[in-house]
């Protein structure tokens, strides 16, 4: 399908690579221009995989370009969000407007409960949580300014239904999102804004690269037998991106202008064991 979002614009974090790049690229195919953020720098002590780069951020610029739309890129933190409105505000004046917003942006650290430092609990809830309540801040008002409603997806995970073993910081940020998409939905709703949550479960990206597998494998040697949580149902256990891409297409779509507050969960059936 295309042209759903013919003549709107989108927001989305984490946009450097991965889902944030899917999702950008995805939108932009369907008529969407673009704002892109991503911290496309060094991340917080304790995070196992490689992180993005100035130069992702640019490949993604590239590849929404090439689907004959308009993107502006900012390198920026989630957690400042006077830099994010103000990305937001100049993003809006160039382009005209903003309608849809994907709040992808998210770090994931695997630790035994009692590996996690209180900086790396607090740098897990600064930029899972705060990052994405600041993603909404800043860009609702515009939404709400446009008169057309919108709509949002929050992303959260399959850890933030069910739980994610030698994860305690990151279940709980997830839990957060998905309790934030349905008091957003609430107050958003009188505007025409829908807000719904997406949750994934594994997805091939580069989060699964360096160190991440590694740490990962030795978290689960601590305690076996919940080393099965999150087995699918269907093969194989991981999705591709773009996967995540068509169900945050859907739900920002009109064929989902009915649904609201609502938890996508696309992880081909993740079960506690």
């Amino acid at each position: 399908m295309t042209g759903r979002f013919t003549g709107k614009v989108a927001f989305v974090t984490g946009a450097a690579r991965g889902q944030g790049r899917a999702h950008a690229v995805r939108l932009a195919r369907e008529g969407a221009d673009v704002l892109a953020l991503d911290v496309a720098g060094p991340l917080p002590a304790g995070v196992p995989y490689d992180p993005a780069t100035p130069e992702d951020l640019a490949e993604t610029a590239k590849l929404v370009e090439a689907q004959d739309r308009q993107i502006l890129t900012h390198q920026g933190d989630v957690r400042d969000l006077e830099d994010m409105t103000a990305f937001v505000e100049r993003g809006v004046a160039e382009l005209g407007r903003l309608d849809l917003v994907v709040a992808n942006a998210g770090i994931c650290m695997p630790q035994t409960w009692d590996e996690i430092t209180p900086q790396n609990f607090r740098d897990t809830i600064d930029i899972n949580v705060v990052g994405v309540w600041n993603t909404v801040m800043a860009a609702a008002p515009h939404v709400i300014a446009g008169g057309n409603g919108g709509a949002m997806v929050l992303t959260s995970s399959y850890a933030g239904k069910k739980m994610q073993p030698f994860m305690i910081h990151y279940t709980t940020s997830k839990h957060a999102v998905t309790g934030m998409t349905r008091a957003f939905a609430a107050e958003l709703g009188k505007h025409g804004i829908r807000v719904n949550s997406l949750h994934p479960g594994g997805v091939a990206t580069p989060m699964g690269g360096g160190d991440m597998m590694t740490q990962i494998e030795r978290t689960n040697a601590s305690n076996p037998k919940l080393a099965a949580m999150g087995t699918t149902f269907i093969e194989p256990a991981w999705a591709e991106p773009e996967e995540m891409a068509d169900a945050v297409a859907f739900l920002l779509s009109d064929e989902a202008r009915f649904i609201t507050a609502e938890h996508l969960s696309v992880d081909g059936g993740s079960q506690y064991f």
